[in-house]
């Protein structure tokens, strides 16, 4: 193969390395991160004390309650009597039990899902889960801190839809792809940089275009986490769109890491492959001559006698 084929070869092989990398490290990210549901409910715990989360989960606890309400009295409640409820749910928010029934229900939540997406006989059917021993769970803690009427919170056995039959299906393929997907890529990646490092003509300069190419791929994943943001919140009002937005920025801190961390190591190895290059290469050394030395004397012939 001529030197020109193998450095073609050798670019195209880089490049598609360097499309692969950020590409591994968000399946990666997505596998090992929200996958998860011991790093899921770590990460999204600090959520509990940001102002949105609070009031969006106010809202929540406080229509809920009002429509029980509702219900025992058979009518609908006054002014005065949403106002405190509204209160009330938002001093609850700061309580330790607010904290507890957070990161219950975030944990039988997510396991719930992650159950269902599994497993492909669940397929044509919603996720539901039963939040009962997480009320439970809050009632027991609001009555030990002596709570007003915490023991006369209903306990209900009540299937509640996380995900409709329809996004639980499409969600389900694209676990599946991402599975395959964080387990291959990588491989892929580190395959395709090696065979175009070693084919390459000149493989100082596979080596430098190879961290930089791995530099610009992570910078570019940077880039699309907010740009994935925004398009997240777009659509959502004001409050929805402030807890939404804390729960992704939560989700994403480490993918934020990892991409940075691509940059990082495509530059050291761009750098350290140019600076092996530019002062690693050994001085040419001139050959020495020897100084000219005096004549040899002229051998006497011999003469014939």
């Amino acid at each position: 193969m001529s030197p020109r084929s193998r450095s073609a070869l050798s670019a195209v092989l880089i490049a598609l390395a360097s499309l692969l990398a950020p590409c591994a490290t968000l399946a990666g990210w997505a596998m090992h991160g929200p996958a998860d549901t011991g790093r899921y409910v770590a990460a999204v715990a600090p959520l509990a004390d940001d102002p949105a989360v609070r009031d969006a989960a106010a809202d929540t606890l406080g229509a809920g309650f009002t429509g029980f309400v509702d219900e025992a009295t058979a009518g609908p409640v006054n002014g005065a009597v949403r106002l405190f409820v509204r209160d009330a749910a938002r001093s609850f928010t700061r309580t330790e039990a607010f904290h507890e029934g957070w990161d219950a229900a975030n944990r039988t939540v997510h396991a719930a899902v992650l159950r269902s997406l599994r497993d492909d006989g669940a397929a044509g059917g919603a996720v539901t889960v039963d939040l009962a021993p997480v009320t439970e769970r809050v009632r027991d803690r609001l009555a030990e801190d002596h709570v007003p009427f915490a023991r006369r919170i209903p306990v209900r056995h009540t299937a509640v839809t996380v995900l409709p039959a329809h996004e639980a299906d499409r969600l389900r393929k694209g676990y599946h792809v991402l599975d395959v997907a964080a387990f291959w890529l990588p491989l892929a990646a580190v395959a395709f940089a090696v065979t175009g490092i070693a084919v390459a003509a000149c493989r100082r300069r596979a080596v430098t275009a190879a961290g930089i190419g791995t530099a610009l791929g992570g910078a570019l994943l940077a880039l699309a986490v907010p740009v994935g943001r925004r398009l997240t919140v777009a659509e959502l009002p004001g409050p929805a769109a402030g807890a939404v937005g804390a729960v992704y920025d939560a989700l994403t801190a480490t993918l934020r890491t990892a991409s940075w961390l691509l940059v990082a190591l495509g530059l050291a190895v761009a750098l350290a492959s140019w600076l092996t290059g530019r002062y690693g290469r050994p001085a040419r050394r001139t050959p020495l001559t020897e100084p000219p030395g005096e004549p040899a004397p002229p051998r006497p012939s011999r003469t014939r006698l």
